[in-house]
């Protein structure tokens, strides 16, 4: 049995979802916001001592041989709760049940939750990156205006967020990437209020995504520079004509993106290079549970169909 960890909304589980009924792969869909809908038992011992009771269908722990952390949810506690604290309080012990239940699968994960946390870590990214041998642009991670200005003052920056893109909330929306102009010494407060990624500008031929799947690699060029609100981050614009093409990277770079990978022990990876005016590619960053179902679409790959035969590789290490 394969385990698919991950909530209703998730489009791109659909994908490794279709993949194994084509194979007749027994799985069990986790939307882990439905978990307060479960009955659960954990014993003490052993590991594979767990079960969840849902809706009719039965998940044992020892049946599990391998598991995919895609895209979770918080648990949600039932609609019959009116009280604040009480609801708060069984949120925080399902949120508790959940993390147990990660480390009872430790050793079955595709990229176990920890590892992907720790490969968030975009600063360790880019170190990791000099270390491996790629072309990594000059960047601060800084709240410093005069930092900051040491990059803008040298040519061409960029600023980025450091770990969150996402600000909540009744004006909902997305940072991303922007090129940084000249500094005002007004700026200095806003620049002082949290840490960011301040990084020299590489001018594109086109953006990299390349995705990582064990040992297999999986490249696109993505033709960034074609239109004007993409030319800065690909993402801005959300443009459906954008162009996606196949590609293979030089072995020397395709080499550093498997050692990356093995550095930070991951079995999936989601790798942003840069294409420059020379043809030389440079290190962005890697996003350890990043979305792929759109290359998959746009070029072909067959990324659902590798991600099983991962998990089903996890799976027979455990008969």
């Amino acid at each position: 049995m394969l385990l698919l960890v991950t909530n209703r909304r998730d489009i791109t589980i659909d994908y490794v979802v279709a993949e194994l009924k084509r194979r007749q792969t027994p799985f069990f869909r986790l939307n882990t916001e439905d978990l307060a809908l479960t009955r659960c038992t954990m014993a003490i011992y052993p590991r594979s001592a767990w079960s969840l009771s849902f809706e009719g269908r039965i998940l044992q722990g020892a049946d599990v041989r391998a598991a995919y952390f895609r895209r979770p949810a918080p648990p949600a506690s039932p609609s019959s709760i009116s009280d604040k604290g009480e609801r708060e309080y069984v949120d925080a012990e399902w949120g508790a049940f959940l993390k147990s239940l990660y480390a009872r699968l430790d050793g079955l994960w595709l990229n176990s939750p920890m590892d992907i946390f720790a490969a968030e870590d975009k600063p360790r990214q880019l170190m990791l990156a000099t270390e491996i041998g790629f072309n990594v642009p000059h960047a601060q991670i800084t709240n410093d205006i005069a930092s900051v200005r040491e990059i803008v003052t040298a040519g061409p920056a960029i600023g980025k967020p450091l770990r969150q893109a996402l600000i909540s909330g009744d004006n909902e929306r997305v940072i991303f990437t922007t090129r940084l102009e000249t500094l005002r010494d007004s700026d200095e407060e806003a620049i002082a209020l949290a840490p960011l990624i301040a990084q020299t500008e590489i001018k594109k031929q086109y953006d990299v995504r390349v995705t990582v799947v064990g040992s297999q690699v999986f490249s696109t060029a993505i033709k960034s520079q074609e239109h004007e609100e993409t030319t800065v981050d690909w993402r801005q614009g959300s443009r459906p004509d954008l162009k996606h093409e196949c590609i293979e990277l030089p072995s020397e770079v395709e080499e550093q993106c498997l050692a990356m990978m093995k550095r930070l022990n991951l079995r999936y990876g989601a790798i942003d290079l840069i294409c420059d005016q020379l043809g030389k590619l440079w290190f962005l960053e890697i996003n350890p549970n990043g979305q792929w179902a759109w290359i998959e679409n746009l070029t072909g790959y067959p990324i659902a169909a590798a991600i099983v035969d991962e998990l089903e590789e996890i799976a027979q290490c455990q008969s």
